[in-house]
């Protein structure tokens, strides 16, 4: 077997920099989500694919449901490779992106390598991955040996907008059921339960009027306000909570969007907020969801004149493991100690990711690929982010032994 391994890791060093070159191609074309225009980039990926004697399934989602969906193009991927019979192993990343924004010292489109670090938006979370899982893949074949099973590539484009429209559609269509499941991750840690996602759009109406006579309105922000401190206050309450699983600490609130009024000199008719409500594990997103419509619903109560709608913009389930995901869990922690020098731990993450969606359909999964030791780290959806490149060659040393163990029977 450490024949095998060292085959693979030579493999991969004498491989790597077509990965990066791989990796830069990616992420080259943008994905940005929203618009979500993100057909372009999945047919460049199928093309590069090809390159390697990969052929790529495209699935394109019909054009009126991603509209529905606040989005523009999605056509997601699956690469198939059947060695034997045996488990299927689905290796899936997501390649949708936030924009870049403001702040970037590197061109987020450009792939600039710079002191070791591949600079771009989605060179940590997910485009990394798509090389990391193509080229673990790529060194696995290479091997020539027997294998029992399959490997599946699932690129896929919708993680920002909760993954219905990715992983979700090809599992409810039925283009897919693999055994097992990895995910795009970081590099030093296993991930098997995350957080969960309520997210709201908070529509207050008030009454329009001149700021001359203000009296003659009702000021939605006014009451905007309102229902913003209570929801604050909420927020403090949720530092009580404990979750027990390690690296998620307690449930939080966050308003990340504010709109409303039509001009400086009019008391505003109409705001508009959007929450983003973190679920640790053990909680229930029924009892969640009906706690933050209540809240919502007494502070408006409190401000006369105002009136509120309350809509669910995603709820997506917090991840936890499935027992069958040990002979996935154990190798990857043993090949990344082995690879990393170090000891590789098993942890949740305050993230929510679309791999609960495939353990929803009972597939064990995991979550592990190339990146540092956090978010933060990595600048993932801030400028400037990066990659580490020796992470990426680990990493997918890792993955490639972890294949090989789980198929070589």
């Amino acid at each position: 077997m450490s024949n095998a391994y060292d085959r693979l890791d030579a493999w991969i060093d004498a491989h790597f920099d077509e990965e990066v070159k791989f990796l830069q191609a990616l992420v080259r074309v943008p994905t940005d989500t929203p618009p979500g225009n993100n057909a372009p980039h999945a047919e460049r990926t199928a093309a590069l694919l090809q390159d390697f004697g990969y052929s790529a399934e495209k699935h394109p989602v019909p054009a009126q449901e991603v509209k529905d969906y606040g989005l523009e193009t999605i056509t997601n991927l699956i690469v198939r490779r059947r060695f034997g019979d045996g488990p299927v192993i689905a290796l899936n990343a997501h390649g949708d992106v936030v924009p870049p924004g403001e702040g970037w010292t590197h061109d987020p489109y450009g792939g600039e390598i710079v002191d070791g670090k591949l600079y771009a938006r989605a060179a940590a979370v997910s485009k990394s991955d798509f090389a990391t899982y193509t080229f673990a893949l790529r060194a696995l074949e290479s091997l020539g040996d027997k294998l029992k099973g399959g490997v599946e590539l699932h690129f896929t484009y919708d993680e920002e907008f909760g993954g219905e429209l990715g992983p979700g559609w090809l599992l409810k269509k039925g283009l897919t059921k693999p055994d097992l499941l990895l995910a795009a991750g970081f590099s030093y840690q296993v991930v098997t339960a995350h957080n969960g996602c309520l997210q709201m759009e908070v529509t207050v109406h008030g009454k329009m009027a001149h700021a001359a006579i203000p009296h003659t309105g009702v000021d939605a922000l006014q009451g905007a306000v309102t229902i913003l401190n209570a929801l604050y206050a909420q927020n403090q309450l949720y530092k009580q909570i404990k979750s027990k699983v390690q690296g998620i600490d307690h449930p939080y609130l966050n308003v990340g969007r504010i709109e409303g009024g039509t001009n400086t000199n009019v008391v505003p008719g109409k705001v508009v907020l959007k929450l983003d409500r973190r679920m640790i594990p053990e909680e229930n997103p029924a009892e969640v969801e009906a706690t933050i419509r209540k809240v919502i619903t007494d502070a408006a109560a409190g401000f006369p004149g105002i009136t509120v709608d309350i809509k669910r913009l995603l709820l997506a389930r917090a991840m936890q493991p499935l027992p069958g995901n040990k002979p996935l869990v154990d190798a990857l922690q043993k090949h990344g100690a082995a690879v990393f020098g170090e000891p590789i731990p098993t942890s949740g993450t305050p993230l929510y990711t679309d791999v609960r969606l495939y353990v929803e359909q009972g597939i064990p999964a995991a979550i592990y690929g190339a990146g540092p030791r956090t978010v933060l780290e990595s600048n993932a959806k801030r400028a400037d982010e990066h990659l580490v490149l020796e992470d990426l060659r680990r990493a997918t040393k890792v993955v490639a032994r972890t294949l090989f163990d789980l198929l070589h029977g």
